[in-house]
């Protein structure tokens, strides 16, 4: 989507940074390996082929793309920050998380004018996730770069985005102002998934994060799961 491409999403584990020309070789690295590809159902692609895979992706508007960067020590990095500073350029890319939109959003006005949305199918926005780095995995830097992401499309405070949250830390979040969202909210109950009906690590990530199995597809091995309200 053009409209993350300057967007840097800051957490306490990990940036999401948009997909840009500089990730191409290390994401390229990544999908040469088959289990990854099997895992994500990616099939594989030439390096030139990946770069214009990624300036499709930069301008399609019905997918939004953000590459997962850990931080590193306790370094000072601000709210608001461009992708090019060296504070963030300059930390490791561990992953990408990615939502596919499908349908119309309630919240955009009749008026828009957006062939990406079909007005008389349900909206969906499916969330994909991918840690590539297996040192980053099972350390919650998944989890906090979806909670990011779900902020970020629906400009709920990120403890609407944890399973049963304590009340006391979700009214201290509603307090808080979302500091960057899309231009257009769509409602969390939107959130869905579909995971292989064998990966339960994901599975149960996802439902730390409020989803629940809404339906089981047998012919394809796999699960879906949406976002139930608290």
């Amino acid at each position: 989507m053009l409209c993350n491409k300057n967007t840097v999403l800051v957490g306490e584990k990990v940036l999401l940074v948009p997909y840009q020309k500089d990730h191409v070789p290390k994401y390229h690295a990544w999908m040469e390996n088959e289990e990854l590809r099997a895992l994500t159902a990616s099939e594989p692609l030439t390096l030139e082929q990946e770069y214009k895979m990624q300036q499709k992706w930069q301008i399609d508007e019905d997918k939004l793309t953000f590459i997962i960067l850990a931080r590193q020590g306790d370094a000072f990095i601000p709210d608001t920050v461009n992708s090019t500073d060296p504070r963030v350029s300059d930390l490791p890319m561990v992953g990408d998380v990615n939502i596919f939109f499908s349908g119309s959003p309630l919240s955009v006005p009749e008026t828009t004018s957006n062939p990406a949305f079909d007005c008389d199918q349900e909206f969906t926005a499916e969330a994909e996730i991918m840690i590539a780095e297996p040192l980053y995995r099972r350390r919650g830097y998944a989890q906090e770069a979806l909670r990011l992401m779900f902020q970020y499309v629906t400009g709920y405070p990120t403890a609407y985005f944890i399973h049963c949250p304590r009340m006391e830390v979700l009214q201290r979040e509603e307090a808080r102002q979302v500091p960057v969202k899309l231009p257009y909210s769509i409602p969390p109950s939107s959130l869905i998934t579909r995971i292989s009906d064998k990966n339960t690590p994901s599975i149960k990530l996802f439902e730390t994060l409020g989803f629940c199995i809404t339906k089981h597809v047998e012919v394809f091995e796999e699960v879906e799961m949406r976002w139930k309200a608290i």
